[in-house]
């Protein structure tokens, strides 16, 4: 696996930073879960694959061949082979897609040209577009809450500052608090009651989570690096929306990856724009185009 990353961070040039991690993710994937990496003779390529949840669906995960290897064919013997292995596994529907909770990215980035032409060459339809949002966490931390945002990306002005949103939450009785590793059973059956079994995963398995709490009631969480690098997953109970847990609890997550010595945050697969705009001067970036195609 060391040398698949080494491989994959010379191919990924979008992603060359954390490959490693992210191969190293792949490799060990929630349990139950059948997964293989197929590789080219001399390790000039791989192919990640794996199985979903969902009976008949497969996935391929990660796909990766070095500059000097391109053209010649090897893209596409990988994603055919892992096809082939798939359909060993009872999979009739594969897709260039993430297969959550344990995944590299949300689809095919569309900067990745080459990627696109080979999944549609082979009969992969998109369905779907993913987009994540992008906060320089130098920026962010220096801010004044008074000040406006960098306008040119948001055209928003920054929204309540963490202190007035941790006074909203203390005059409704709640209190923020970190889960640290092994100390999560609370906040994963949480995640696992409100959402799904993936988003359990994640927070279980993050570098960092945070959780708002009342009267023994979790009112939200939130967490990063359980995808390397990004925040996410993040939710807020119904009951609770509309006291600030969110930015507070986005705040403390965003606080955490600058200690780490991140410059940048990838929010993922994001849904509420306004909000990340507002709350931390995001801006969305990344766009992911989803693929799937029928395997009989």
């Amino acid at each position: 696996m060391p040398a698949i990353g080494e491989l994959a961070r010379e191919a990924l040039a979008l992603d060359a930073e954390e490959a490693p991690q992210l191969v190293a993710r792949l490799a060990a994937p929630p349990e139950g879960r059948a997964w293989t990496a197929l590789v080219t003779s001399g390790l000039e390529g791989v192919v990640f694959a794996s199985t979903s949840s969902i009976p008949g669906v497969g996935h391929v995960d990660l796909l990766a061949v070095r500059p000097p290897a391109r053209c010649r064919g090897l893209g596409r013997a990988l994603v055919v082979a892992a096809e082939g292995w798939l359909r060993e596994h009872g999979v009739r529907e594969a897709r260039l897609a993430a297969n959550p909770p344990c995944y590299a990215w949300p689809g095919i980035d569309v900067r990745y040209t080459p990627a696109i032409l080979l999944a549609e060459s082979l009969g992969y339809e998109r369905y779907r577009v993913a987009w994540n949002m992008t906060v320089d966490l130098a920026e962010y931390g220096a801010r004044d809450a008074s000040a406006g945002p960098p306008a040119a990306r948001t055209g928003y002005a920054w929204g309540p500052s963490e202190e007035d949103d941790l006074a909203r939450l203390a005059a409704a009785g709640a209190t923020v608090r970190a889960a640290p590793p092994g100390g999560r059973d609370e906040v994963v059956a949480f995640a696992r009651e409100n959402w799904n079994d993936a988003w359990a995963w994640e927070a279980e398995h993050a570098t960092g989570c945070h959780y708002a709490v009342r009267g023994g009631e979790i009112l939200g969480f939130a967490a990063w690096g359980a995808r390397p690098l990004w925040f996410g997953p993040m939710g807020t109970a119904e009951s609770a929306r509309g006291l600030g847990v969110g930015s507070v609890l986005l705040r403390r997550c965003l606080r955490e990856m600058t200690a780490a010595g991140q410059r940048t945050a990838q929010i993922g697969w994001v849904g509420p724009l306004a909000f990340y705009a507002k709350t931390a001067g995001a801006w969305v970036e990344r766009a992911f185009w989803l693929y799937n195609r029928s395997i009989p």
